[in-house]
């Protein structure tokens, strides 16, 4: 089985320096859109991590014809959520650690939050696809893989 297709939604009011998606910006496979009100974006069949969703499983990605990450700030989210059609299969991770040093000024930080591309790496780790060099750019990977040593246990593609 070949590595999910990976589509992030990213809000454009995100700064694109702070972002940690941004190194993956043409990368094969990977594609980022920018949310604006006047768009939608078509989820159908894919993956849509979410805080709600059941647990994701590795055989999740059997049938979903790829992932879909919503990239934004915890208050913008459910703008994004409002123009996502087609009805994505909605999956959470893991119980997992960030190592993005956070710090919320309007609203906390949920328990569980992780940079967007902490999520990423995790979520195609437990898809089967665990792909290192997603990390090469993050400043806190090495940290990051250190809380959540499981990650490390998981198959390379």
């Amino acid at each position: 089985m070949k590595r999910p297709h990976v589509l992030i939604w990213r809000d454009f009011r995100e700064s694109a320096n702070k972002c940690s998606l941004m190194p993956l910006l043409g990368r094969e496979g990977i594609e980022i859109r920018h949310y604006r009100s006047d768009r939608i974006c078509d989820g159908a069949g894919r993956i849509l991590l979410h805080p709600d969703g059941p647990e994701l499983q590795a055989s999740d990605g059997e049938g979903a014809s790829g992932l879909l990450i919503l990239d934004s700030s915890w208050t913008r989210l459910p703008k994004l959520l409002e123009r996502v059609v087609g009805d994505p299969i909605r999956r959470s991770l893991p119980r997992l650690v960030t190592a993005y040093p956070r710090e919320g000024k309007l609203v906390p930080n949920p328990e569980g939050g992780l940079a967007s591309v902490e999520a990423l790496f995790a979520a195609l780790c437990v898809l089967g696809f665990r792909d290192e060099s997603l990390l090469d750019q993050y400043y806190f990977a090495e940290e990051f893989l250190r809380r959540n040593p499981w990650l490390q246990e998981t198959s390379e593609a």
